[in-house]
């Protein structure tokens, strides 16, 4: 069964989706996606290994080597690894965020589920997490599935994307509405 998004296109696309079925073939979408959410937390994390996959200065060689370690030491392996080492290998690793969304994408789309994106200032708990996803639920009638990251430049609140939806409740914008309020009254 291949499912197929509107929102899943170009490279990105194309490599998440032959991912995504080879997946389904060695019945490992779930670990994939696991390994897959590991390695975007590192990105998140890691301004050394953003400027791996980001540079093209690297080798592919190189890339490879750095990513082999760097996999090892995060439980990364399988599919996932081998997906990664292949991105490298064609010089694509500069999108690998891209194919990582679109992954996720194609799997929410098989569970009949919603992608959100919500980011906050310091990490939610499982409670804050469980209380959104109802939320959303109720507010949007299909489960949803959640990719949390967190920015401390928003200083509280919530910054949530579903789709092409997005509910900022920030104290960043909060207070640069205000700031624009302001300068109005003057």
């Amino acid at each position: 069964m291949t499912v197929t998004d509107q929102t899943v296109s170009g490279v990105p696309g194309r490599y998440a989706t032959a991912l995504f079925e080879l997946a389904q073939d060695t019945k490992s979408v779930d670990k994939v996606g696991a390994d897959l959410a590991t390695f975007q937390r590192l990105l998140d994390e890691s301004p050394d290994l953003r400027r791996l996959v980001r540079s093209p200065v690297f080798s592919a060689k190189d890339q490879i080597s750095a990513l082999v370690a760097v996999a090892k030491g995060a439980g990364i392996d399988g599919t996932a690894l081998n997906f990664l080492k292949l991105v490298a290998q064609n010089r694509r690793l500069f999108a690998i965020e891209g194919m990582i969304k679109a992954y996720r994408s194609l799997v929410a789309a098989q569970k009949g589920e919603v992608q959100a994106e919500v980011v906050s200032a310091e990490p939610l708990t499982d409670k804050h997490v469980a209380d959104l996803k109802a939320a959303l639920k109720a507010k949007i009638g299909q489960d949803v599935q959640l990719q949390t990251r967190t920015d401390p430049a928003i200083l509280g609140g919530l910054v949530v994307k579903v789709g092409s939806r997005m509910i900022d409740t920030s104290l960043r914008t909060k207070l640069q509405n205000l700031k624009i309020a302001m300068k109005g009254t003057g």
